[in-house]
């Protein structure tokens, strides 16, 4: 199972491509593979069935790319800008935490 610090360990990997409220496309640096013992592609895959706000997320190996489909209303765009640049992460986090689901 993702923690928080592993979103916020994972997102200091990505760059953002393009981003409009409710999507965000982010450039994945490669290194990021030395997390891959810690967090999988699918823990990422699964973060909407984990966190309330976030619909969606692609991953495409190819391009290092991922596209993440968020509910901009749960998710101000700032936050995500915030994530990126490792800023604000206490709100970050606490916003994370209150929106996550109970998932068996």
């Amino acid at each position: 199972m993702i923690k928080t610090e592993d979103i916020i360990k994972i997102a200091s990997y990505f760059s953002i491509i393009a981003h409009t409220p409710g999507r965000l496309r982010v450039r994945v640096n490669p290194k990021i593979k030395d997390e891959s013992e810690n967090i999988s592609i699918e823990d990422i895959e699964d973060l909407p069935n984990r966190i309330d706000g976030i619909k969606s997320i692609k991953i495409k190996k190819i391009i290092a790319s991922v596209t993440i489909l968020y509910d901009s209303k749960v998710f101000p765009s700032k936050l995500w800008e915030d994530l990126i640049k490792n800023e604000n992460l206490e709100e970050l986090t606490e916003i994370i935490n209150n929106l996550a689901k109970e998932v068996a």
